[in-house]
C-alpha cells in the first residue's frame, strides 16, 4: 500500500507537471506562431519596360495586354554594328530588341547627399535603386527621412556588372578614380541604399542568376521572422549597357530572333532581355496591423533549392523544381489544391518550358480539373526577361493582379507547345484576359523563378483580408464644406511643379479620393524637402484646379508656395495673439468638425458659466460684433478659444503670445498651477473687474504699416495720451491711446501715403490710459499661484 502522505505529494507532483508541460506548449505554440508569421506587403515602387515607372502605370501596361519590347535604342550601343542574322557570326548577336528604360543618365545626386563627382563613377543601377527605393517607402507611407538609425535590412538581387566592365577596361583606365570600385561593386548595391537612408539592419546583394531576387524575398522574410530587422526592402535590378552578354546568349541560342518571349508556344525559341527594377517593403504583419499600414498581400511561405547534378550546368531540373513548389507549400502551410495561378518562371525556351509545365502539374494537377484548372502565366511577355529583376516583376504583377481582381492577358502563346499533353491536364495559360474576384475563400497564388545557376526559388502568396488590403482605418466621408490642407514638396521648383502636375491627374482620375485621407497621407507619409507647395480646398475637385493654377504659374489665396532656408526646417510656432483680433463666428467650423476643440471648448464653457452672463458659445458664435467687442466678454472668449485651438496643435511646436494671449500661453506651456480654471477666471476677472470696466471708453487702438521711428515721431507732444502697444514687425508698429489724439495721428499718416488698420477694440490697451487698474489689478494676479512650466518653450 501507498501512504496517504505521498499519494499527495504524488498527485502535486503531477499537477505541476502538467502545469509545466501546458506552459511549454503555450510556448511551443507561441514560437511556431512567430516563425510562421505571414509577411505583409505595405509597399512597392518600380521601373519597368514600356514607361511603367510606377504600379499604377505598370497595371494599365499589363491590363491592357502590351508589348513593352522595342528595338536597341542607340544610347546603349549601335544595334547595325552588332546585329547579325546568323547567330554563329564572330562579335555579332541575333536579335535587334529588348526592353528598355528610358532616361537612366538623368540622376540628382545631390537629393541623396552624393557628390557629382561620385555620381559619375556610380553604376546606374545604383542609382536606379535609390530612386525606386525612394518611390517604394513612399507608396509605403514611411517617410524615408525618418528611417535613420532605424535597423531596416535590404536584400537586393543583382548581376549585371556591364558599368564595371565599362569603367575598368583599358580605354577607360585612365578616368579610374576614387569612387571607381565603390560604385561599381554589385556588394555595394545594398550597402549603398543602407548608407544613404541610414538604415542598420542586415544588408547584402544577392546573385544567383535570374532568380536573385525571388531569393533575396526569401531572405527577407527569414531575417523579419527571425527578428533581425522589423522593416525590409527587397528587390533587384537590372540593366543592359553593354553588348557583350547579348553577343554571349545569342551564341549560346538563348535569345528569341524576333525579340520576343513566346513563352508556353509551339514556336517558343528563347527569350528577349529586359531590364528594369522592382522594390518591395515588407513587415511582419501584426506590425504592419498595429502601423494601419495599407496591406496589398501576405507572404505565407518560401522555398529555395538547387538543381544539384542536371543534364547540364545551365539545364533545369523537373524534380528540382517540383521539390521547391513543394517546400515553398510546406512553408505557407497552404494545399496545392488552394492555389488558383502561377507566375511561371517562363523564360520561353523550347526545352525549359515542358520541363516547367510537368514540374507544376506534378505539383498541382491532382488538385485541379480541366473545369477548374490552375491558370499560369508569365510577365515575361510583356517587358522581356529581366534577369536579376525578374523575380520580383512577376511579384508586383501579381499584386496588382490580386489588387484589381483581373488576370492580365499572357502574349504570344496562340498555340500552346504540343509537348504538353494540354487537352489531359488540368493547366491553362491565361489566354484572354480573366476576372479574378475574391471569394469566400482567400486567393493564393504562387510564383516561380530558376537561375541558370541551377538556384531555384517559388514563393506563396495570400490576398491581403479586405479590411487591410485598403488600409486598417476605415473613413467616413467628409462634409464638403470642410477645409483640407494638402501639404506637398520636392527638392527643386521644377521637381514641385512636376508633383503638383502628377497630383493633378490624379485626382481628375480618380475623383473619390476622400480629401481627408490625401491630406493624411502626404503629411504622415511623406518627406518634407525643401520646395514646399500649401493648398487649402474642400473636395478632391478643388485640389486640383488649385494644383493646375499652380502648374500654370497662376496665383490664388488657396496657395502658399515656399522655400526652406538652411538645411534644418525652421520648428512650428503657434501665436496666441491679443485683443482685437476676435470677430463674429469664430470657431464655429472647429466646434462643428473637430471633437477635440469641441471638447475644449465644451470644457471651458462650464468653467466659465458662473463667471460671466452670457455662455461661451453665444459669445464665440454670435453674429453681432458688437458683444464680442466689449472687453467684458473679448478676453475670456478669445482666451478659451486659443486654449481649445491650442489643443489641437500642440504637439507641432512652440508658442509665444501677446496681451491676453499671453495667458492662454502660459495655461497650455504648462503652468501647473496657473491652470485652465485659473486661467479662464483670472481673464474673466481681468475683463469684468470695476478698475477695468468704468476706465472711459475714449480709447482706440490702430495698427500703423510704417517703420518704428517714424510712428515714434508722431508721439511728439502726445505721450502722455498716446504710446506704442506693440511691435509686430519692421514695419508694423501698433498705436494705443486717446481716440481723438490717434486720429489725429491717424490723419497725418494718411496724408503721407501710410496705411494702417483701425482695431476693433473698446479700450485703449496699453497705453497711459490703462493706469488706473494696475493697483487693483495686481491684487487679482496676486490671487494666482505660480511655478515653472512643464513644456519647454521655444526662447522666440
Amino acid at each position: 500500500m501507498i501512504a496517504h502522505g505521498n499519494s499527495q505529494d504524488q498527485r502535486g507532483l503531477i499537477k505541476n507537471a502538467l502545469l509545466k508541460i501546458d506552459e511549454l506548449q503555450g510556448k511551443l505554440r507561441a514560437y511556431e506562431a512567430e516563425k510562421n508569421e505571414p509577411i505583409a506587403i505595405v509597399g512597392m515602387g518600380c521601373r519597368f519596360p514600356g514607361g511603367a515607372d510606377s504600379p499604377e502605370a505598370f497595371w494599365e501596361l499589363l491590363h491592357h495586354g502590351q508589348d513593352a519590347i522595342t528595338e536597341v535604342p542607340p544610347d546603349r550601343w549601335d544595334i547595325d554594328t552588332y546585329y547579325d542574322i546568323n547567330p554563329n557570326a564572330p562579335g555579332k548577336m541575333s536579335t535587334r530588341h529588348g526592353g528598355f528604360l528610358e532616361r537612366i543618365d538623368e540622376f540628382d545626386p545631390l537629393f541623396f547627399g552624393i557628390s557629382p563627382r561620385e555620381a559619375a563613377s556610380m553604376d546606374p543601377q545604383q542609382r536606379l535603386l535609390l530612386e525606386v527605393a525612394w518611390e517604394a517607402l513612399e507608396h509605403a507611407n514611411i517617410p524615408a527621412d525618418r528611417l535613420y538609425g532605424n535597423p531596416t535590412g535590404v536584400f537586393i538581387g543583382i548581376i549585371s556588372q556591364d558599368y564595371a566592365q565599362r569603367l575598368l577596361t583599358s580605354p577607360w583606365l585612365d578616368r579610374i578614380d576614387a569612387y571607381t570600385v565603390t560604385g561599381s561593386s554589385l556588394g555595394i548595391a545594398a550597402g549603398r541604399l543602407s548608407y544613404c537612408f541610414g538604415l542598420t539592419g542586415p544588408s547584402f546583394s544577392v546573385d544567383t542568376a535570374c532568380s536573385s531576387s525571388l531569393v533575396a524575398l526569401h531572405l527577407a522574410c527569414q531575417s523579419l521572422r527571425r527578428k533581425e530587422c522589423d522593416l525590409a526592402i527587397t528587390g533587384g535590378v537590372n540593366l543592359m549597357l553593354e553588348p557583350g552578354l547579348s553577343i554571349n546568349f545569342s551564341k549560346a541560342g538563348m535569345l528569341a530572333p524576333d525579340g520576343r518571349c513566346k513563352t508556353f508556344d509551339e514556336a517558343a525559341d528563347g527569350y528577349v532581355r529586359g531590364e528594369g527594377c522592382g522594390l518591395l517593403v515588407l513587415k511582419r504583419l501584426s506590425d504592419a496591423k498595429n502601423a494601419g499600414d495599407c496591406i496589398w498581400a501576405l507572404i505565407r511561405g518560401s522555398a529555395v533549392n538547387q538543381d544539384g547534378a542536371s543534364g547540364g550546368l545551365t539545364i533545369p531540373s523537373g524534380p528540382s523544381q517540383e521539390q521547391v513548389v513543394r517546400q515553398a507549400l510546406a512553408d505557407a502551410g497552404v494545399s496545392a489544391g488552394s492555389v488558383s495561378y502561377v507566375e511561371a518562371h517562363g523564360t520561353g525556351t523550347a526545352l525549359g518550358d515542358p520541363i516547367e509545365l510537368g514540374s507544376l502539374d506534378r505539383v498541382f494537377g491532382a488538385t485541379r480539373s480541366i473545369a477548374n484548372p490552375l491558370y499560369i502565366g508569365s510577365v515575361k511577355t510583356n517587358i522581356g526577361h529581366l534577369e536579376a529583376a525578374a523575380g520580383v516583376a512577376g511579384v508586383i504583377k501579381l499584386l496588382l493582379a490580386l489588387q484589381h481582381e483581373w488576370l492580365p492577358i499572357h502574349l504570344h502563346c496562340q498555340n500552346p507547345t504540343p509537348r504538353f499533353p494540354w487537352a489531359e491536364k488540368p493547366l491553362r495559360v491565361v489566354s484572354e484576359r480573366r476576372s479574378w474576384p475574391r471569394g469566400e475563400e482567400p486567393r493564393v497564388a504562387g510564383i516561380s523563378s530558376f537561375g541558370f545557376s541551377g538556384t531555384n526559388a517559388h514563393v506563396i502568396f495570400e490576398e491581403a483580408p479586405f479590411p487591410e488590403r485598403n488600409g486598417a482605418v476605415e473613413r467616413s466621408r467628409p462634409d464638403e464644406d470642410k477645409l483640407h490642407l494638402l501639404a506637398l514638396s520636392a527638392s527643386s521648383k521644377d521637381a514641385l511643379t512636376a508633383l503638383a502636375r502628377r497630383y493633378r491627374d490624379h485626382l481628375r482620375a480618380n475623383p473619390g479620393i476622400v480629401p481627408a485621407d490625401l491630406c493624411a497621407t502626404a503629411a504622415l507619409g511623406r518627406a518634407h524637402l525643401h520646395d514646399r507647395l500649401s493648398i487649402v480646398a474642400s473636395t478632391t475637385a478643388e485640389f486640383a484646379e488649385h494644383m493646375d493654377a499652380f502648374v500654370q504659374g497662376k496665383s490664388s489665396a488657396c496657395i502658399v508656395s515656399h522655400g526652406v532656408e538652411g538645411e534644418t526646417p525652421p520648428s512650428l510656432a503657434f501665436l496666441f495673439t491679443g485683443q482685437g483680433s476676435q470677430y463674429p463666428g469664430m470657431g464655429k467650423q472647429l466646434y462643428r468638425t473637430q471633437p477635440v476643440f469641441r471638447e475644449a471648448i465644451n470644457r471651458c464653457a462650464e468653467i466659465l458659466r458662473p463667471l460671466c452672463d452670457l455662455p461661451l458659445t453665444e459669445l464665440l458664435f454670435c453674429a453681432e460684433q458688437n458683444c464680442l467687442d466689449l472687453t467684458l466678454y473679448t478676453q475670456p472668449a478669445l482666451f478659451c478659444f486659443e486654449y481649445a485651438l491650442s489643443e489641437l496643435w500642440q504637439s507641432i511646436g512652440g508658442a509665444t503670445g501677446r496681451s491676453v494671449g499671453t495667458q492662454s500661453r502660459r495655461v497650455c506651456g504648462g503652468l501647473r498651477r496657473w491652470g485652465v480654471q485659473s486661467g479662464r477666471r483670472h481673464q474673466t476677472d481681468r475683463g469684468a473687474r470695476p478698475p477695468h470696466a468704468s476706465i472711459a471708453r475714449g480709447g482706440a487702438m490702430a495698427t500703423i504699416f510704417a517703420p518704428e521711428a517714424r510712428v515714434s515721431q508722431a508721439l511728439t507732444g502726445r505721450v502722455d495720451r498716446l504710446s506704442i502697444a506693440a511691435l509686430n514687425g519692421p514695419g508694423n508698429v501698433v498705436l494705443s491711446g486717446d481716440k481723438a489724439v490717434l486720429e489725429w495721428t491717424l490723419a497725418e499718416m494718411r496724408d503721407e501715403g501710410i496705411g494702417y488698420c483701425e482695431m476693433n477694440v473698446s479700450h485703449a490697451f496699453h497705453s497711459p490710459l490703462m493706469e488706473p487698474m494696475l493697483a487693483e489689478f495686481e491684487k487679482i494676479a496676486a490671487e494666482v499661484n505660480y511655478r515653472p512650466p512643464a513644456l519647454r518653450l521655444s526662447p522666440t
